[in-house]
């Protein structure tokens, strides 16, 4: 629903009040719900894209999908779509992001949403609903959304942030995947500690209507939470360049190991591997399969070693 284009650029050296000469920008279709769609594309799988745009710089994002070789649905709005843009620091490699607010969406312009909807999904399907809402579009959308899929017998892949989180959890989730911060919003409280985390994750299964909880944890990977079983799943240590849409790969990766069958464990460990490996790249390239892979390959057998580590203990 807030898409974007993301600009990124490096230059030697940050400082004020002086004209900084960057190098020729990348340009990125983005945006959560978009940056799904691409590492999906990444990973080998299919997705159909659905999204709102307008204005130079939404033909531009529509171009970038077209490259992208997505199927895409695009909803025209008044509205110009906006643009972001990261720099990385060379001489220091920090990253410095800078976000704009989304553009106004017409009532009219986020009903033709829920009506495309109901036109293309299935039953069986899994709508991976992402990001933070733009201005005008109520702040209970998806849970709009979920009445949709609960109507189809769809299931309601939630990843969102700001204003509707807290509005979202009157709709029925089958997967939501906050991160540690988000949780702690969600369950009311001002700080997570390792030691609450899974007591917290069960609460918050038990008072809303959502089946599987998934908690991205950055580098410490994430934690599985249903009504029956927790699970934390360790990710890696790579050298990070980029924490750009690392949570939109994790996602990816996740919805992918379902569309295939995977178990819901199996699920979470290719979701960290995909995650951890878009940061080994720079911007918002995301990750790729053959990193997501080879991750996934170390997480199992790491995962196997603990355990027989701990049956030892």
């Amino acid at each position: 629903m807030n898409p974007v284009v993301d600009k990124d650029t490096s230059v030697a050296g940050i400082k004020p009040n002086a004209k900084l000469r960057c190098v020729s920008p990348s340009y990125y279709a983005g945006g959560g719900g978009i940056n799904v769609s691409r590492a999906i594309k990444k990973l080998g799988g299919e997705s159909l894209c659905i999204y709102v745009a307008g204005g130079p710089t939404g033909s531009h994002l529509q171009q970038l999908v077209s490259d992208d070789d997505i199927a895409q649905e695009v909803i025209s709005i008044e509205g110009w779509t906006r643009d972001n843009l990261s720099v990385t620091d060379t001489i220091t490699n920090l990253q410095y992001r800078f976000g704009v607010p989304g553009p106004y969406v017409k009532e009219e312009e986020w009903q033709c949403v829920l009506k495309l909807l109901e036109e293309r999904l299935h039953i069986g399907d899994y709508l991976v609903a992402s990001g933070k809402l733009p201005p005008g579009v109520p702040t209970d959308f998806y849970v709009k959304i979920s009445k949709i899929t609960d109507k189809i017998g769809a299931k309601l892949i939630l990843d969102t942030s700001g204003v509707a989180l807290l509005p979202s959890m009157k709709a029925k989730i089958y997967m939501m995947k906050p991160n540690l911060g988000e949780l702690s919003i969600l369950c009311g409280v001002d700080f997570i500690s390792a030691f609450e985390l899974e007591s917290l994750s069960k609460k918050f299964l038990e008072q809303n209507n959502c089946e599987v909880l998934v908690v991205s944890m950055g580098a410490k990977g994430a934690l599985l939470a249903t009504k029956d079983v927790t699970e934390h799943v360790l990710a890696p240590t790579v050298q990070q360049k980029s924490t750009i849409g690392a949570g939109d790969s994790m996602v990816a990766g996740m919805v992918l190991s379902l569309s295939k069958g995977r178990s819901l464990i199996e699920m979470v460990k290719y979701g960290v591997a995909c995650g951890t490996a878009a940061t080994i790249h720079p911007g918002t390239q995301l990750c790729t399969k053959t990193d997501a892979d080879n991750l996934y390959n170390w997480i199992k057998e790491n995962t196997v070693k603990n355990n027989i580590k701990k049956c030892m203990n």
